[in-house]
């Protein structure tokens, strides 16, 4: 049995943040990791293409800003190359492959008990003791893949999208990717630019904007009402796209903005390109999948198209409540009950950083109360 002051699970860009943070109040604390690596999402589940969404300054991590020389919007290798600065910064060293199994709080001695398990076949049991929990495992536990009929069966390639990295392997195939997100989207784009015949399901209302009408609008929420800025951004995209429900992307009924603060964390589809194939024709959009059959799809109006692969870009869940036991805040999706700015603290020294649906900036502010939090009990103690 190891004792420690904080127990950190994930090393991704929350709980590097996390970790960074307690360093500066000079708290002593324990990262774990499970894969073999920090930022693993960015290093082995995102495609090659990828860029950070939002502007720079709205992505670094607390007491670390980028340079100036640093592009407005980052490739996934320049944010790599960045956290690992990060960790080295603040010397940061993550427990890496192990897993958490366990996690409870023990009343009667006011600490938390983790167990976890290391080893290829997690053969060596590791114990540890602390006074403060923080959960930072991210947003991005699970792939989630929809039940369809016939899955099973199809003939072709079937990946989910953190599998996906170029679509060079797709060259003059034909390629369905089910999901209108931002991922779903950009692989559209990219399976195009790599000489294959994307189709796109699209299933529910989306917000088309560009990244630099996005920056726009963050700007504006300075000055102005969410109304306000939902008005201005959505004027702007319309002077941009035109109307986009015209090519199957109906807008939902509220603002974008809106969305995020009310719709658990709702983001719009930040386009790179992928709006003006859909205009000319040249990726195609699709409604829901009824069945599938062989390497032919049928889908919800009727329409059966022939495929030689599927790509879901359908996300993922939190795979929290698992190991997680006894909290009150987290709830059964593996997210935060409360809502922003209020989520990051449950009872008995629980926290959560980078779980309230608010990208790489609300997890850098988690971190930042977090911290405080736990030096301001440290110093009443």
């Amino acid at each position: 049995m190891e004792a420690t002051t904080v127990v950190i699970v994930g090393a991704g860009s929350a709980g590097l943040a996390t970790a960074a943070c307690l360093t500066t109040h000079s708290i002593p604390y324990i990262l774990l990791e499970r894969d073999h690596c920090l930022a693993s999402l960015w290093r082995n589940r995102a495609y090659d293409r990828v860029t950070l969404h939002l502007a720079k300054q709205y992505c670094q991590l607390p007491h670390a800003p980028y340079p100036a020389s640093t592009p407005t919007f980052m490739p996934k290798r320049h944010f790599i190359e960045y956290l690992e600065g990060y960790a080295a910064k603040f010397r940061i060293q993550p427990r890496f492959g192990i897993e958490v199994e366990s996690a409870w709080f023990e009343e009667g001695e006011g600490k938390w008990r983790v167990m976890a398990r290391k080893g290829k076949e997690g053969e060596v049991v590791v114990e540890l003791k602390a006074r403060f929990m923080v959960v930072a495992s991210g947003e991005n536990d699970e792939a989630v893949v929809p039940e369809i009929e016939g899955l099973d069966g199809f003939v072709g390639d079937l990946v989910h999208s953190n599998r996906y990295r170029s679509g060079s392997v797709y060259k003059g195939k034909s390629v369905l990717v089910v999901g209108a997100g931002n991922s779903g989207m950009e692989i559209a784009f990219d399976l195009y630019s790599f000489g294959a015949f994307p189709s796109i399901v699209v299933r529910s209302p989306v917000h088309v904007v560009s990244k630099e009408i996005w920056l726009v609008g963050m700007l504006l929420l300075k000055y102005l009402s969410i109304t306000w800025v939902d008005i201005v951004v959505l004027l702007l995209c319309y002077f941009k796209f035109g109307s986009t429900s015209k090519y199957g992307l109906c807008r939902p009924s509220k603002g974008p903005f809106y969305s995020i603060a009310n719709t658990q964390g709702f983001f719009p589809m930040m386009d790179t390109g992928t709006f003006a194939k859909i205009k000319s024709g040249e990726i195609q959009v699709l409604p829901s999948i009824a069945s599938i059959k062989g390497n032919s799809v049928t889908f919800v109006n009727g329409k059966i198209h022939h495929f030689d692969a599927i790509i879901f870009a359908t996300g993922y869940r939190s795979a929290v409540k698992k190991w997680l036991k006894d909290d009150d805040l987290i709830g059964d999706d593996g997210m935060t009950k409360e809502k922003f700015p209020n989520q990051w603290k449950g009872k008995n020294g629980l926290y959560c950083a980078g779980l309230g649906r608010r990208g790489l900036y609300g997890g850098g502010v988690d971190a930042l109360k977090i911290a405080q939090d736990i030096n301001t009990i440290l110093l009443k103690e």
